[in-house]
């Protein structure tokens, strides 16, 4: 096997830099060992990840060419995609298509296997074809809207409609009342959610406990990383709009209780990479199964995503190590066992600061208070940040991710919420119940 070079992580947000956090953390224990430094670079990546010690490059997550140049300038070879984008846009397909290029291994599936995430009908369809338990469902286009209003008639509420496309986490409504969600509909189809809402999935709705599962997959060859809960809605007590995550927390205390980790791996993981197999759609990267505990205890698919989750990486990287070994070496074929991802017992509690009017219009060029943190228990990861004139300020909607590591998980939410009270910025707001027990659904 080829040895490993260097490492660049695509994007810049909390996500990529809790993975740029974790590999550079593998590579500092791998050089302490006597092997190579392996250096860690982002594209573009933020102001966190470059305090962190890895080198930021310019670009744009979507400019390939510039991707490329990277790659051959820093001696790079194990590439690894945060965002979904770059993903569904093909940026696999364009590595493989480029022979001086042919020495690289890159974390993430090609357009065929990033449809998984691209497109609900297609998730929605290839689940049915293998069995794959989820919810009842019907696909709506402007030409079959009257269908799609009987079909609404039909289920009981709340009423769960999502865009085809990707939406940043947002294309999902669930809505009480019939008439609200046949208006909805109507508001999708005619384009008022954007290009992605154009075609429909209306699903029923299923009652139980959301919890998010990670798989590390080459073809059907896979590694579980940690399960972990994520907090979509913006306001305490699950209410309030959608949003691309508020929070998370990892473990799950139930997800390895009455064998329920066993189904999903026996009833959804397996079927899904064995279904990918029979349609020759290769895959080599992070499967993200969005899941529901129903009220029996079965594991039923909520959706797919083709890359690591936004905030979950935050809660779940920090309890791994060897990630960069694991990928390294799934990428290059190897068996599951060859490099396994070591999991400590701790617990991660993760609270997304955010913009004021997140997850609608928000402000950015706000100046963030952000003293050093001095807690080994806790991290801040940036998800939304810039440098302006010398000075910290938010450059999105869900500016930074506030983590706490112990024990338990009471202590880690502990840890998170104190760390909280050093950070400011003018309209910023988060959830407070974030940790707080067991979730009900909150898809």
């Amino acid at each position: 096997m080829e040895e490993l070079h260097n490492v660049l992580v695509i994007g810049g947000g909390g996500r990529e830099h809790a993975l740029a956090y974790s590999l550079h953390t593998d590579a500092l224990r791998l050089e302490k060992q006597g092997e190579r430094l392996h250096s860690l670079y982002c594209l573009p990546g933020n102001p966190g990840m470059a305090a962190d010690g890895i080198v930021c490059l310019p670009g744009d997550t979507l400019d390939f060419p510039r991707i490329r140049e990277a790659i051959l300038a820093h001696d790079i070879n194990l590439v690894v995609v945060g965002p979904e984008a770059p993903l569904v846009a093909g940026l696999r397909d364009y590595v493989e298509g480029q022979p001086e290029l042919a020495h690289v291994r890159l974390i993430g599936p090609g357009k065929l296997g990033a449809n998984l995430e691209g497109s609900k009908i297609f998730a929605k369809q290839f689940m049915g074809r293998h069995g794959i338990p989820t919810a009842n469902f019907t696909v709506v286009t402007p030409t079959t809207l009257e269908a799609g209003i009987q079909f609404l008639q039909g289920q009981k509420a709340p009423y769960v409609l999502k865009a085809d496309g990707l939406a940043a986490g947002k294309g999902v409504l669930i809505v009480e009342k019939l008439p609200e969600a046949i208006q909805a509909l109507k508001d999708m189809l005619e384009g008022k959610h954007g290009d992605s809402a154009r075609r429909v999935v209306i699903e029923e709705f299923m009652p139980g406990q959301e919890v998010s599962a990670f798989a590390l997959v080459n073809g059907t060859n896979y590694q579980m990383l940690p399960e972990a809960q994520d907090y979509k809605r913006a306001y305490d007590g699950g209410k309030g709009p959608n949003t691309g995550g508020m929070g998370a927390v990892s473990p799950v205390g139930w997800f390895h209780a009455d064998g329920f980790a066993e189904k999903v791996r026996k009833r959804i993981v397996e079927p899904t990479l064995q279904g990918l197999q029979e349609e020759r759609i290769p895959y080599l990267g992070f499967i993200f199964f969005g899941l529901m505990r129903s009220p029996s205890g079965d594991p039923y698919v909520v959706e797919y995503n083709a890359r690591m989750g936004d905030p979950e990486t935050q809660a779940v990287l920090p309890r791994i190590s060897g990630l960069l070994e694991a990928m390294w070496g799934i990428a290059n074929g190897q068996e599951n066992g060859s490099h396994r991802i070591h999991t400590e017992p701790s617990g991660t509690v993760c609270v997304s600061l955010v913009s004021g009017g997140y997850p609608g219009a928000y402000q950015k060029g706000k100046r963030i208070q952000l003293p050093p943190v001095a807690n080994s228990h806790c991290k801040i990861f940036h998800a939304g940040t810039s440098l302006e004139n010398g000075h910290l300020v938010t450059a999105g909607g869900r500016v930074l991710s506030v983590c706490g590591f112990s024990s338990r998980i009471a202590e880690a939410r502990g840890l998170a919420y104190g760390q909280i009270e050093s950070v400011h910025f003018d309209g910023m707001a988060y959830r407070h119940d974030i940790g707080e027990g067991a979730l009900d659904s909150e898809h």
